[in-house]
C-alpha cells in the first residue's frame, strides 16, 4: 500500500513492474459487440452509448499507428513519460475477424510499448486469439491485460442491464485467460440501484478466487441516447446517493484481496454526453472523500478479508 492510500493502486504496480510511470494511449476502431450486430440482441447495454463506452478518443478510421503517435506525443509530454499501455478501449475488441485481430495488435509492437490491454466481453474470448496473444507477447516482451466487465454478481441486475451474458460467462472467460498467464482486469459498477451489500460482497468474493489482478471501478453513469436515460426519465429507478456509493466503493475495497490492483475508484464521462454523472461532483473529490474516510477510521483494502483469513487460522489451530 502507499502510505496515505488505503488501497492499492495500479500506478503502485507499473512503477514496481516497470520502474517508472506508465500511462495509457486509448485505441479506438470501428467495432461493434455481440450485443449490438444480432447475435445476442440489437439493443445493447443500456448503459452502453453508440461510442461503445469511450469517450474523447481519435476517429476510428485513424489507423492504430496513427493513434498510438499522436497520443504518445501528448500524453508523453505532458506527464514526462516514456512507457505506455496501448489500451484498446471502445466496444469488443476481441470481436473481430482473426487476420484483423492480428493485425491491430501486431501494430503495438513499439519499443516503448510494455503492455496492451484489450477491453471485451466474457463470451468474445477464444482460444485461437489466445494462442495468438501468447505467441505474440512471448515474441515481443510486452505483457497482455485482458479487461472484462463484470459489473456484479447479481443476475438479476445483468438481466436488468441486458448485458446477454451472465456470470457463468465470466467465470469461463476468466479460466481460459488464466492458463496463459495473462493478468485480468475487472469493471464493476457500484452503484446499481438494483444491488444490495450483499451483492457487492459476493462480486468482491468471485474477484478474489478468479485471480484477477485488476480492478476498474465505476459508478453508474446515465449516458444521452441510451435506454439507461429513458428509465432514468421515467422514474423507474432511484439513483442511489453518493454516499451510498462512497460506501459501497468502501465495502467493496476491504472484501477484495489486498494484492489487487486498483485502477480507479470512480470513472468519468463528458458532461455533454450525459443526463447524470457523479452527482455533478468532481471524481477526484469523490474519491479523496474515500479515501479521507478511511485513513480516518483505520481501514483498508481487503482488512476484512484479513479477519475472514485470520479468524480462519484460528480456528484452525485450536
Amino acid at each position: 500500500m502507499n502510505r496515505d492510500l488505503p488501497y492499492f493502486p495500479i500506478s503502485k504496480y507499473y512503477k514496481s513492474k516497470y520502474g517508472e510511470k506508465v500511462y495509457k494511449l486509448p485505441i479506438k476502431l470501428s467495432l461493434t459487440c455481440p450485443n449490438r450486430d444480432g447475435e445476442k440482441s440489437t439493443e445493447g447495454c443500456i448503459f452502453c452509448s453508440e461510442s461503445g463506452g469511450s469517450f474523447e478518443n481519435l476517429p476510428s478510421f485513424m489507423t492504430v499507428d496513427k493513434q498510438l503517435e499522436i497520443n504518445k506525443e501528448y500524453i508523453g509530454s505532458r506527464y514526462k513519460a516514456k512507457k505506455f499501455i496501448a489500451y484498446f478501449q471502445n466496444f469488443s475488441n476481441t470481436y473481430m475477424e482473426f487476420d484483423k485481430f492480428k493485425n491491430v495488435i501486431n501494430a503495438c509492437n513499439k519499443d516503448y510499448i510494455v503492455a496492451i490491454s484489450i477491453s471485451t466481453r466474457s463470451d468474445c474470448i477464444t482460444y485461437k486469439k489466445l494462442n495468438f496473444l501468447k505467441e505474440f507477447s512471448n515474441h515481443t516482451g510486452i505483457d497482455i491485460v485482458i479487461e472484462l466487465g463484470l459489473q456484479t454478481a447479481n443476475y438479476k441486475s445483468l438481466k436488468i442491464l441486458n448485458r446477454c451474458e451472465d456470470l457463468a460467462d465470466f467465470i469461463k472467460a476468466c479460466n481460459m485467460i488464466n492458463e496463459y498467464g495473462f493478468r485480468i482486469c475487472t469493471h464493476v459498477i457500484l452503484s446499481l440501484p438494483w444491488d444490495d451489500d450483499e451483492d457487492i460482497i459476493e462480486t468482491s468474493r468471485i474477484i478474489n478466487v478468479l485471480g484477477i489482478k485488476e480492478v476498474k471501478i465505476h459508478s453508474l453513469f446515465v449516458i444521452k441516447n441510451t435506454k439507461l436515460e429513458k428509465m432514468y426519465e421515467n422514474n423507474e429507478f432511484i439513483m442511489p446517493s453518493k454516499k451510498d456509493y462512497q460506501n459501497n466503493v468502501i465495502l467493496f475495497l476491504r472484501n477484495i484481496n489486498k494484492d489487487i490492483a486498483i485502477q480507479r475508484l470512480v470513472g468519468r464521462a463528458p458532461k455533454e454526453d450525459t443526463v447524470f454523472c457523479n452527482w455533478n461532483s468532481s471524481w477526484w473529490i469523490i474519491r479523496d472523500e474515500i479515501v479521507e474516510y478511511m485513513n480516518k477510521n483505520n481501514i483498508f483494502q481487503g482488512d476484512l478479508t484479513c479477519q475472514k483469513e485470520y479468524k480462519k487460522l484460528k480456528g484452525e489451530m485450536k
